[in-house]
């Protein structure tokens, strides 16, 4: 660089003090050892002469060479697929029971722990049943009392119906006994009404499960003093089967109408984003008769079994809610895919092992690839790690390709 500046050096600037023009100076040039150039002239063999020693400073190296560039691809393939709608969906119990007591009295047992599971029938809780019993016994006593009373009031009118009619009592007699045998006909009615309600209270005093399902937290404990129908003491909720609730936009109904004519429609749903629970199929059974006005969606619910109790009542899930299984579309990894200022596109590679960019429309994503329409072809290589550093034409070095790692899209 020191030589190149000396050389230049030789070359100054200068103002001409001889008068010439208007102005009585020539115009600003340079001189080259007392020779005077015009600028334009000048400044060219100034370039001219820097690019020269440049040239004959750097003419002894050689060009580094343009590397291919590394990069893992994959093929285009055509796949089944499935054609689905995916939505967060909200677990919910199909039966959700809150347990009161139906007669008053004292909590005198227990029969199962906080958070167990329990069948339809089972027992509960036991209310002090000897008050009920006590009901039970008088009203038996009572209805055995009247009973007998109708008994007798039977004879009598029987009695005094052939009486009559022999003049032996008068009618009005006959009618008062046979209207006392009907008024103790009907009181024995009525203590069958007590006897059944007595037993019905003292079947009461005994709570069972209403519906099969899981327990929550016991609210009232033994010992304690409970009324008919008042507060809650226990709450079930029915866990296998169970049910999902999602949303999905208006616009999206007639096609979830046209799929739901053909057969029952199958949903997934996973509970856990970070894959470490299972995925539970279910199948949807009930679509609202209206949109939401505020939020412009409808709302699905699907029923799924659930027997590893995998889903539970509030719990958030995702659901991906199957309309139907595309025969054949064309599909590649989503990392192939790239977005930029003129929309998605991908580098395809050539026999010749250099790239060019090729535009892409996508229909949709399915987990780790994507549904092209348009675009590509099957068979087609792209790329799918490695395109920051390429530019259309530039070679490229493969290094590995999904298929190589038992990975297809």
């Amino acid at each position: 660089m020191t030589e190149i500046l000396n050389r230049v050096d030789t070359v100054l600037p200068y103002e001409s003090s001889q008068s010439g023009g208007a102005g009585g100076k020539k115009p600003f040039g340079f001189r080259r050892r007392g020779h005077g150039l015009p600028f334009g002239r000048g400044l060219a063999g100034v370039l001219f002469a820097i690019a020269a020693l440049l040239a004959g400073g750097c003419g002894g190296k050689k060009a580094v060479p343009i590397l291919p560039v590394p990069v893992t691809v994959a093929k285009a393939l055509v796949h089944a697929e499935p054609l689905s709608l995916n939505a967060i969906g909200f677990v919910e119990p199909i039966e959700t029971v809150s347990v009161k007591a139906q007669v008053g009295g004292v909590i005198d047992r227990v029969s199962f722990s906080e958070g167990q599971d329990v069948q339809a029938g089972q027992i509960l809780f036991q209310i002090d049943p000897r008050p009920f019993q006590v009901s039970l016994d008088a009203a038996l006593a009572q209805l055995a009392r009247d009973k007998s009373q109708e008994a007798n009031a039977e004879t009598q009118a029987k009695r005094y119906a052939d009486l009559v009619k022999k003049d032996y009592v008068t009618q009005e007699q006959y009618d008062s006994v046979r209207t006392q045998a009907e008024m103790l006909r009907s009181t024995v009615r009525v203590d069958e009404a007590a006897v059944a309600q007595a037993r019905l209270n003292l079947d009461y005093a005994t709570i069972k499960a209403p519906i099969s399902g899981r327990t929550g937290s016991l609210l009232v404990k033994r010992g304690n003093v409970v009324k008919a129908n008042d507060a809650t003491l226990v709450v079930i909720n029915q866990i296998n089967p169970i049910r999902v609730s999602f949303s999905i936009p208006g616009d999206q109904l007639p096609q979830v109408q046209k799929y739901v004519a053909r057969g029952k429609l199958e949903v997934h749903v996973q509970a856990s984003r970070n894959g470490s629970s299972s995925e539970v199929k279910g199948y949807l059974t009930f679509l609202d008769n209206t949109v939401d006005s505020q939020t412009g969606t409808v709302t699905l619910k699907a029923e799924c079994p659930n027997k590893a109790n995998s889903l539970w009542p509030g719990q958030f899930v995702d659901t991906e809610l199957v309309l139907t299984i595309e025969a054949a579309v064309l599909t590649v990894p989503a990392g192939a895919v790239v977005t930029g200022q003129d929309g998605t596109f991908v580098f395809i590679v050539g026999p010749d092992k250099t790239v060019r960019k090729q535009a892409v429309k996508i229909n949709r994503t399915l987990d780790s690839i994507m549904v092209i329409d348009q675009g590509l072809k099957a068979g087609d290589t792209v790329v799918t790690d490695g395109q920051m550093r390429l530019l259309p034409g530039a070679a490229v070095q493969i290094k590995s390709s999904l298929a190589d790692k038992g990975r297809t899209p």
